[in-house]
This record gives structure tokens, sequence and C-alpha cells, in this order.
């Protein structure tokens, strides 16, 4: 007897309801695309991934090495961290931004996306709401859905640099507000806060009694003598109601490597080891090694990486400009310019007139071989991010491409 095929409804159902909706990454979406299409022989330049194009430095890469042949390295070790690595973390978090911790603050996660959705699973009830300051990170909104939370978009626009005000975070703010997510210097606008703004949001966020989660992980990627303020020190009287996050991936150009961190109070670091402990266990003990062996060098390959992103920084926010219907403030921090399109749009490209930023960015792959990623990946219809972490000529002939499809001003 043949079996029937399955209706429709039961296929739908194949997949959880929590899991269906969430979005593939866009970014990651479209750098895969341009991969496979440089692969097949297509002259493609990508501007999506946020990823340095500079090799992993060498003494990071030796003591990998070393650790491969330790046969220590080769079995389990504890689910929130080696010792050492937790150790290494809170030395440099007291380096770097001044935040004193202990090791028992600290949770060692599979790269920064863990850490970001750990924390949420470990501070969200069902129902409720995470301020998002928004453009924001294609992954926060996810993490905070699949924790059963709500995020509540609060939108700054480049008129105001892309940074929220404590007036538009108390007009976004209900009685079901518990956290908010706070992100400096920021993907995907490369906008840093102030110290000032910092510490008003920051004693807006204890004066009613939320928490917050800040993402300082391009916290060394910062230019015209801007400095990153972390908020637990600018407001130590935060510090009980603060997850700070952050990695290796971008400042030691480790993004393969996966390994990133929650600081936080004791309590809610023991809840999120608990639950990683079900997830994944450890992280890769090599590349723990690697990580150690990062924070405990010096920081002269981070000055070099921070030197050519602030050259291609000048060079691409000025050839952007250049081009008719593109407005793009300066970032003064992390590796992405962010350009409003909206003037841009409704104008012929070749043989269709794209409406929205997803037509604009879809018409620029197309026709020039150009990867973008538009403003919709990141809660802001209208935009496009453009990463500036690949070569300096790859940098200057993809924007001169868009140049020549839609005109200089």
């Amino acid at each position: 007897m043949t079996q029937s095929a399955p209706s429709p409804t039961t296929i739908e159902h194949r997949v959880s309801a929590r899991i269906g909706g969430i979005t593939e990454s866009a970014t990651l979406a479209v750098d895969a695309k341009a991969k496979a299409l440089k692969a097949a022989g297509r002259p493609v330049i990508g501007f999506g991934a946020g990823e340095p194009d500079f090799p992993t430095p060498a003494y990071i890469v030796d003591a990998a090495a070393a650790a491969c042949h330790d046969p220590a390295n080769h079995r389990y070790s504890p689910a929130g961290g080696l010792p050492a690595l937790k150790d290494a973390i809170v030395a440099k978090t007291a380096r770097d931004s001044g935040y004193e911790v202990e090791a028992a603050q600290v949770l060692v996660t599979n790269g920064g996306k863990q850490a970001v959705y750990e924390t949420f699973a470990t501070l969200l009830d069902p129902g409720d709401e995470v301020l998002l300051p928004t453009p924001y990170w294609t992954t926060y909104p996810e993490s905070i859905r699949l924790a059963g939370g709500v995020p509540v978009d609060v939108v700054a626009d480049e008129t105001q640099d892309y940074l929220v005000t404590v007036e538009q975070l108390e007009a976004a703010r209900t009685e079901r507000t518990k956290v908010l997510l706070f992100c400096s210097p920021s993907n995907p606008t490369g906008a840093v806060y102030p110290r000032e703004q910092v510490e008003a949001i920051g004693r807006w966020a204890v004066e009613h009694g939320l928490w917050v989660v800040t993402d300082e992980i391009y916290e060394h990627l910062t230019y015209d003598g801007v400095e990153s303020a972390s908020m637990p020190v600018v407001v130590p009287e935060l510090a009980d109601t603060c997850v700070v996050l952050n990695g290796v991936a971008k400042t030691y150009a480790m993004t393969g490597w996966r390994v990133g961190w929650a600081i936080g109070p004791r309590d809610v670091i023991k809840a999120a080891t608990s639950l990683q402990s079900h997830a994944t266990s450890n992280v890769a003990n090599v590349s723990q090694r690697a990580a150690i062996a990062a924070l405990t060098g010096d920081l002269s390959a981070v000055d070099e990486m921070r030197a050519a992103f602030d050259r291609r920084r000048r060079t691409i926010v000025e050839m952007l400009n250049a081009i008719d219907g593109f407005t793009c403030p300066t970032p003064t921090g992390a590796f992405y310019a962010y350009p409003s399109v909206k003037a841009a749009l409704g104008r012929p490209v070749g043989e269709i007139t794209p409406t929205t930023s997803v037509e604009l960015a879809a018409a620029i792959l197309e026709q020039v071989e150009v990867a973008v990623v538009p403003g919709e990946a990141f809660g802001t219809p209208g935009y496009l991010r453009l990463s500036y972490a690949l070569s300096d000529d790859d940098l200057v002939e993809g924007v001169s491409r868009i140049q020549k499809l839609l005109g200089t001003a």
C-alpha cells in the first residue's frame, strides 16, 4: 500500500513556531551569497560580514598549536570556562575598562552570540520587554524572542548620529520593561556614545530598576580620539543589575575561534553557566588557550589593525557621501558605515526602480556585483550597512562601482 504524502498542515508543524519564527542572519546570508558568487568566478566584492580581513596574530596561533599537543586539552573542561581564561578576562577587564570583577562573575561562551542568547534566556520571563536601540545588530531581537521576551525598538536616525536619548528610552518604557540592550561602539552604525550620555542612560536605568545588557566587543576600535566608556564603570551602582558582553573576535581577528564571554552578578552567571552545561558544555579548549594568549599579550597587533580601519573609514565615508542620494555620518567606532539611502530610492537603476533598500541592495549586487546589507536587517529601512573590514583596493573598487551605477552628487 502506497503511503500518502503528508498534508501541508503536517509539514508546516514539523518545525516549532519558536524556531520557525527566527529570521536568518542577514549579514551572514549576504556574505555567504557573495562568497558563493566569488567561488563561481564572479568578481564580487563583499561589504557584508563584520569580520576583520587580517589573520589572527601569529603568537595567538602558536599558542593554539602548542595547546593541541597537550593532552589536558583533549578532555572536557569546566562548562563555564578554563580557570586560567577566566583569570585573564578578569585582568583584561580591569586593564582595558577599569571594571573590577571576580572569576565567579565570568562565563566563557562559544562566541559573542551565545553570550547574548544565554544572558537573555537567564534574565527574561515570557512577555518581558527589552528596549532595543535601533539600528540594532541582527542577532539581538532574535535572541530576545527566543528567550520569550519582546524587543521594543527605540529608533535613532542619522540626524542624531544614531544615538538614542534618555527621553526616547523613557517614552518607550512600560511596566513590562525589564532590560535595556546597549551597544557602544555600535554594530551596525559605528556610533560611540560619549561618556556623559552613557552616564545619563545608566543612571536612568538605575532609577527605574532596569537591567542593562551592554555589548562591548568593539571597545578597542575607536577613532578621532574618541574613547569607549563602560557603563558599570561610569555608573558603579548599576553593577548588580548589569551584564557585560565581550569576546576576542573583533579585537584580535579571531571570528572563527568562537570565544566570547559574559560578566555579571554571581547568581546570574551561575544560572547561565547551568544553561550552558546542558547546551554545549565547555568552549573548545584549544580556542580557550588561544584566547588566553590574546588577552595576556600586548595590543600592538590591535593598534596596527585599528590604523588600517581608520584609513579605510575615512575613504569609505568620503566616497559614500559622493553618491547621489547617500548621506553617511562619520562613524567613530567599529568598522561599519551606515549611510541613509532614502534619497536614492525611487530612481531608475538599470531596468528597475528600487523603492526599498532591500531592492537597492539587490540591484547593486546583480548589476555591479557588490554585496551590501540593507537596513531592513537592522530594523531601519532606507539604509545600507557596509563593513570596511576589507582591503583598501577592494573597498575603493567596490564603492566606485556603486558610484558608477547610481551617479555622484
